[in-house]
């Protein structure tokens, strides 16, 4: 089962309509309580960090995603936005993120970018893998992943990288650190690839 956590942030309907195409049970959370249990996390995020970030700490969500991430066989995975909100903050606003993959949330660059359209990154793009991880076994490379975002990842250490794609210049797409995970991609837009993505999630 995928815990699907409800702040207010995201198509959360996109996402269990996803979750049932690769066959996998889910369960919204609102609440602390929600999370008791849970072993697969997912954050999802559509919008601004400031405002997801205010809405996951008051929902009181973020704390029990924290104390949840202390027992060792849980697994959380951050979509777009929820990604984000993993880094330690964000030039979207001036909220503190978890900070469970230290880093910094930087705004794409116009002088970085040569094709139009520019901002936001929008379309589909392919993934170039740093490091091998369960997360992306037996994908399409060549189909790749849905984008939407005028934001990019940046993670302290290169070592929290598992790919890059290309917007002008190289970016993080997917990371992780120990049982935490972000896509910047959505695996709900992706076809295929997203359904793939989701099962190798629940398997991890």
């Amino acid at each position: 089962m995928i815990t699907i956590l409800d702040y207010g942030s995201g198509n959360i309907s996109a996402i269990v309509r996803l979750a049932k195409l690769s066959n996998v049970e889910t369960r919204v959370a609102t609440g602390p309580a929600d999370l008791a249990d849970a072993r697969h996390i997912l954050l999802p995020g559509v919008g601004a960090f400031d405002r997801t970030m205010e809405a996951f700490v008051s929902s009181g969500l973020a704390g029990a995603l924290t104390a949840r991430l202390e027992h060792p066989d849980v697994w959380c995975l951050g979509i777009c936005v929820g990604m984000h909100v993993l880094a330690n903050g964000s030039d979207e606003g001036s909220r503190s993120g978890l900070g469970l993959i230290p880093g910094h949330v930087r705004r794409f660059r116009d002088e970085d970018i040569a094709e139009k359209p520019r901002i936001p990154h929008m379309g589909w793009n392919t993934l170039e893998t740093v490091r091998p991880h369960r997360l992306l076994e037996g994908l399409d490379a060549a189909q790749g992943f849905y984008f939407l975002h005028g934001y990019r990842y940046a993670c302290d250490t290169d070592n929290d990288v598992i790919a890059t794609s290309t917007h002008g210049k190289a970016f993080h797409s997917v990371i992780g650190r120990g049982r935490v995970l972000g896509v910047q991609f959505h695996p709900e837009k992706s076809h295929d690839n997203g359904v793939r993505l989701i099962g190798n999630f629940l398997a991890l």
